[in-house]
Parts: C-alpha cells; structure tokens; sequence
C-alpha cells in the first residue's frame, strides 16, 4: 500500500474532526512528494511505518499558529512544529510586512537575537539512527538561516559575528533596534519553554512586539507565503547584507539599564546577593548590570553556564515558578546573604526571594515585584525631587490592583485596563509619543515612571519597549539595600504596602490542554463560559461579567484573528473586592485563571490578630474561587 494511502487509512481510526484529518493528510502528502521537503522524507516516512497516527495528526492538522508576535513550540517535523519551513516562511512573510511598512525605503534593516537553545529530542519522538535536519539545530543555527532569508529579500542584517560566544537577551534586541534605527527585528527563542521547543518572535521599528491590527496583517502575509527566498550566509556577508554587531550596542543597552539607578551604591560588604541565570543569558545582562554597579553578586555556579535543555533547574527555567530558585536560595541562606534574584532563559522576566531576617526566604511572586517597585520608585522620585510633570504607570488588567492604589496615592496617572502582555505597554507609549494621549490620559513617554505584568515583567524606562530582567534586577537590589539600610526586610516592606493601601490576594491557576484534543477543548470551555457562564463562584454572587469580545465593549471591534486571540478573556466580578479572569495562554497549552481579593487599607483600630485574619481569610476566599472555577472550566471543556 502506498505511504500517503496508509496515512489515510490510519488517519481513519483517529478519533477526531473530518476537517482535521483532512487538513492533516492534504499537509502529509504535500511533505512526501515536494522536494522542499526532502530532508524531513526520512523521519516522517519512519512516523507513518510506526503508525504514529495521533502524533502525526498533530504535526500536521495546521501550520504551527503565528500568534503573540511570532511562532512558538516543539521543534519537529511537520507544519505544526518549529524548524526551517515555519521559520523560515515566518521570517519571509515579515521581509513582505516591512516593504509594505517602509515603501521606497531602499535600506531596511533588522537585528536578530538568539537565545541558548539547542533541540535534542529529549522526548524521544523521532528515530535516531536516520537523517534528522532539525535534531541538535541550536537557536543561533535558525537566527543564522533567518539572515539568509532577510538578506536574499534584499534587507540588511545585524548580528552577533559566528565566534562569539555571546547571545542577545530579548530587552537588548529591543535596545538594538532603537540604538541602530532599524525597521525591525527577531528573537529566536522559547522564552521559558521546555527544551524541546523553540520560536521566532517578531518586533516593530520601536522594539515592541507588534499588536494588532498591525500583527495580523503580518500575519496574513506569512499565510500568503509559497517560496522562501535565501542568500547563502557567504554571499550574503560578502554582499554586504549582514552586518556584525561589536560591543558598543552591548555597552548601551548596560548603560540604559545602570541609569535607572535610585539610590547611593552599596559599601564593599553591606550587601550580599545571590543571582542565577537559569542557565539563560542573564550573565551578560543583569549580572553585568547589578556588578557595574556597585553589587558584587554571588553566582549559582551549576546554573550559570547557557545551556538550553536546564540541566540543573528544579522543575522550570522560568524565575515565576518558586522550585526554579531552590539551589540560590540555598546558596544564600549558606551565606547570610540579603535577596536571590533570578532571569529567565531570555532575560526578559525577573525572579526574586528575599531575607525574613530570621534566617528564612521568601518568594515575591510578580504581582509583588511591580508593587514593590512601583512604590519605590515613586518614593524615591518624590523624596529626590524628580518625579516627571505628568508621571504615569501602566499596568495590565490582571495585574494586581495594589499597583493602582500605590500610584493614586502618589497622585499619578495610571492606565490599568490593557490585554496581557508587555507589548500593550509599549503600545500607549507609541501613542503617547504620536498623539501626547491615550484615553484620559495626558504625558509624552518622558513622563513614563515603570510599567509591568503579573508574569516577572517590568519596564523601567521607556527607551526599551519589552521587559526587561536587567533593569528590575537593579532596582530590586536598590529596594532591599534600602530597607536593609533603614533596619528592615523586603517581607516587612510589602507587609507595609498592604497595611497602608489593602491587602491583595492574588493567585493563579493553569489548566493544561495539550495536542488536537486540548485545543478543541480549549475553544469548547471558552465558548460554553461565554454561553451560559456561571451565576456564582465558591457562594460568591457573579455581579458583572465583562467578555473582552463583546464589540460593543470598551475594547470596541475586532480587528481581526490576532486580536480575537488575545481578546478571548473572560472576567467574572464579585462585587468590589475580588474578581476571576479565564485567557487562554498566547504561548503554550494552557488556559490561565487569575483570581484577585482583596481588602481596604488596614485601620489604626484594627490589632494585629485581626488584621491578621483578614488576609488569612481573603486567601482561603481566593483558593476556594480558584478552585470551584477551575472546576467549573473543565466541566465546560469536557474534561
């Protein structure tokens, strides 16, 4: 029987939409018999002799989504999986989008990052002993393939040169793009992810990740792709298309980031931190910042060497998960130390746990970062005098709303409504810059104080359009400095904040759906909450329900699928004092549930005891809406 008739047959015993199948055989044949695919022949000739139907459904149903500002999953063989042809079309569909963008500009020029990674096939889908174009490919090897398709459609490159042994951090490549006035850029990296996945997020001549209607029109434009255009890397660099970065654009990007400096350097021996990279690239980033200045931060030796599959990272190489900073914390408690900060794979996200004083750690979650250093930056702007005439922090709706009160308080303009994800932020910046207005709110980007995320991202400065590790690693290390200074921890720090502005519980949930299924179930749940949504959560009565979709909300029409994506957010309200949030995750295969409570500020008459009970009362509340909701969105997928 022929190979695409047993692809059929076997397609067959599958349980799962006719569409699907059909989508996935057409994409299957098309692999076995066009030579741009040749190399990939081995492999999925050995896949469909294993009869590895539902994997093999999977690789092909679709072309791997391009959503949150690129393509992102497991490197592998098929359309649905990240390698040569999705990148490859991806980057091809971008040169397209930056001709329309910039029309007679006859010198366009982007900057390519790249991260750690290196795909070994840790899960063992795919037969070693045959021909594999993707197996040990690294991220430098597709950013290297990237410059050939830029540069054979005619736009400039910068790069790191091939014997560095550098990589650039998701904030620098934002930096880069600013630095040399290019027209765009690319990072090659997972982020986060497992090690066998890998990616291609794309940005806009600010540096910030392109939103919509902007990343749907790209989006279009890599549909549309049906032939990759490549220079060979020789022809190129001799052509002159790709050029090497040196080390001035490094020096800048440390300089912005040492700039965002508060307060007076520690003394030789005042204060001890320990930092981990994560096996990522934050040693060329925030360490560098934090040791320039005036730090002299103790590495996590095992940790501190790139190397994309995280051999020595509890759990995940993400700083949100707390098992991540296991072995730093360690190493901090062994020397008295005062904070343990940490990045992630791309340097983009920050993790930190900071003394008790009483021997202890504790982690700061990311809502607690951005409280933290929203109130200390405002503090220490007001008390310096150099608070800017309009000053304004911005904040994404799951955010927690302590941020909001600590700007208000300080009599600032705050924007607190935004979609997830740092590009939003950058997104009221370009407003501001071209309008001098977003909404109610009138600043240019100069007035901009910080901005941030629940998930471990900060924006310092607004002279970077992404998060940035780097600069909130200084600021927190500021922070501690000055609470050790005045005899207190970062813990008794943030115990303030909710004394003064509200206690706020905020905690979050997944709920994980993988492959074909997962994504069904994932439409299914979303589209029966939209339905027939529940009326209460753990006893508490549903006052307001707000659908980010609903085209006749505050988010007006759609404009398009990018923004239908990331606009499939769900808010349940519970009256004025907590909230549950349900969004679907932009890059991996999840659905995140947000939940928030939270109090008034603590009163001269309340003791200790009481107060104490109040917060422990609004976390047992939390856990009982996360967990009564999360069963209430399973029910609904299915599940």
């Amino acid at each position: 029987m022929p190979l695409i008739d047993e692809v059929f047959a076997g397609f067959r015993t599958v349980d799962a939409d006719e569409a699907i199948k059909a989508a996935a055989y057409t994409n299957v044949h098309r692999w076995l018999t066009d030579e741009a695919f040749a190399a990939y022949r081995p492999q999925l000739e050995w896949l469909i002799g294993e009869k590895k139907w539902t994997g093999l459904l999977d690789r092909f149903f679709q072309v791997l989504p391009f959503g949150t500002g690129g393509r992102r999953g497991p490197v592998g063989i098929g359309p649905n999986r990240m390698n040569f042809w999705t990148l490859g079309a991806s980057v091809q569909g971008h040169c397209e989008y930056l001709k329309e963008q910039f029309p007679g500009v006859t010198r366009l020029q982007v900057a390519v990052a790249f991260d750690v990674r290196r795909f070994e096939d840790r899960g063992g889908n795919y037969n070693r002993a045959l021909p594999n174009p993707v197996l040990g490919v690294s991220s430098r090897d597709f950013a290297r393939y990237a410059a050939e398709v830029y540069a054979g459609n005619g736009i400039h490159v910068h790069i790191l040169p091939p014997e560095s042994t550098r990589y650039l951090a998701t904030p620098e490549l934002s930096s880069i793009i600013r630095q040399l006035k290019c027209h765009g850029g690319l990072n090659v990296s997972a982020s986060h992810n497992p090690p066998d996945d890998n990616g291609g997020k794309f940005y806009d001549d600010r540096g910030a990740q392109p939103i919509p209607p902007e990343d749907q029109i790209m989006s279009d434009l890599v549909e549309q792709v049906t032939r990759i255009e490549t220079l060979p890397w020789l022809d190129a660099v001799r052509g002159g298309k790709i050029h090497f970065l040196d080390d001035s654009t490094h020096h800048g990007y440390i300089d912005l980031c040492r700039k965002q400096s508060l307060i007076q350097a520690p003394k030789f021996d005042e204060f001890g931190v320990v930092f981990t990279p994560l096996h990522g690239v934050g040693m060329t980033t925030a360490f560098e910042v934090l040791e320039q200045s005036g730090f002299r931060p103790t590495i996590v030796k095992e940790q501190s060497e790139p190397n994309g599959q995280f051999p020595n990272v509890t759990k995940s190489p993400n700083p949100e998960v707390p098992e991540s900073l296991d072995r730093a914390i360690a190493l901090a408690t062994e020397r008295g130390s005062d904070l343990v900060l940490a990045t992630d794979p791309d340097a983009d996200r920050i993790g930190a746990a900071a003394s008790d004083g009483r021997g202890g750690f504790r982690f700061l979650t990311g809502n607690e970062i951005c409280a933290l250093l929203a109130h200390f930056k405002l503090d220490r702007l007001t008390v310096d005098g150099r608070m800017p005439p309009s000053p304004l922090v911005i904040v994404t709706a799951v955010t927690t709303g302590l941020v909001t009160r600590i700007a208000q308080n300080f009599g600032v303009q705050v924007v607190n409504d935004l979609p997830v994800g740092l590009k939003y932020i950058a997104a009221v910046l370009r407003q501001l810059e071209q309008d001098g207005r977003y909404q109610d709110v009138t600043a240019t980007p100069a007035d901009y104080v910080m901005g941030g995320e629940e998930s471990h991202g900060i924006l310092a400065t607004p002279l970077m359009r992404d998060k940035d590790a780097a600069s909130a690693a200084l600021l927190l290390a500021e922070m501690a400095l000055h609470c050790k200074r005045r005899g207190s921890t970062v813990p008794d720090y943030l115990e303030s904040l909710h004394e003064q502005f509200g206690y706020f519980h905020n905690d979050l949930k997944s709920i994980i759906l993988t492959g074909i299924e997962g994504k069904q179930q994932m439409a299914r749940m979303l589209d029966r909450l939209r339905a027939d949504g529940p009326r209460t959560i753990a006893g508490l009565t549903v006052t307001q329900v707000e659908d980010w979709r609903d085209e006749d909300g505050r988010m007006g029409p759609l404009q398009g699928a990018t923004d239908a994506a990331s606009r499939n957010v769900l808010v349940y309200h519970l009256g004025d004092a907590a909230r549950v949030t349900i969004r679907p995750s932009g890059t991996e295969p999840k659905a995140k549930v947000y939940v928030e409570t939270s109090s008034r500020p603590r009163k001269p008459s309340f003791s200790d005891n009481a107060w104490r009970a109040t917060c422990r009362s609004l976390q047992e509340q939390g856990q009982r809406l996360a967990d009564d909701f999360v069963k209430l969105a399973m029910y609904a997928a299915g599940v």
